[in-house]
């Protein structure tokens, strides 16, 4: 039987993705590059829940980190983020399925 979904590493972006903060991080991110204290800020929890958090995503290969002196800024991996400026709305595009974040709000 033909897996034309590629069902495992479709299965590792859905379990990734299958924790509402996470999809928050996801939404937060699509602003750009942010710190582990900004993205703890934005949902509300402590740095250690934030980088738990980033570190799955980041295993899954939905976010990347780049250092800066000392200070590292994640954001959404460029191999799935598809941008759309006419719309103004952004999505991750995995192969087997693709994720609408929606529009981006006015001023970001």
């Amino acid at each position: 039987m033909a897996d034309s979904l590629n069902a495992p590493d479709c299965a590792v972006y859905m379990k990734a993705l299958g924790d509402p903060i996470r999809l928050q991080i996801i939404e937060y991110l699509q602003d750009g590059p942010q710190t582990v204290t900004s993205i703890a800020e934005h949902i509300d929890g402590e740095i250690a829940k934030a980088s738990h958090h980033l570190q799955i995503l980041s295993h899954a290969g939905l976010v990347m980190t780049e250092k800066d002196g000392k200070f590292s800024y994640y954001s959404l991996a460029s191999d799935v983020l598809v941008r759309d400026e006419k719309r103004s709305s952004n999505s991750l595009e995995f192969g087997c399925c693709r994720l609408e974040l929606g529009r981006k709000k006015a001023g970001r």
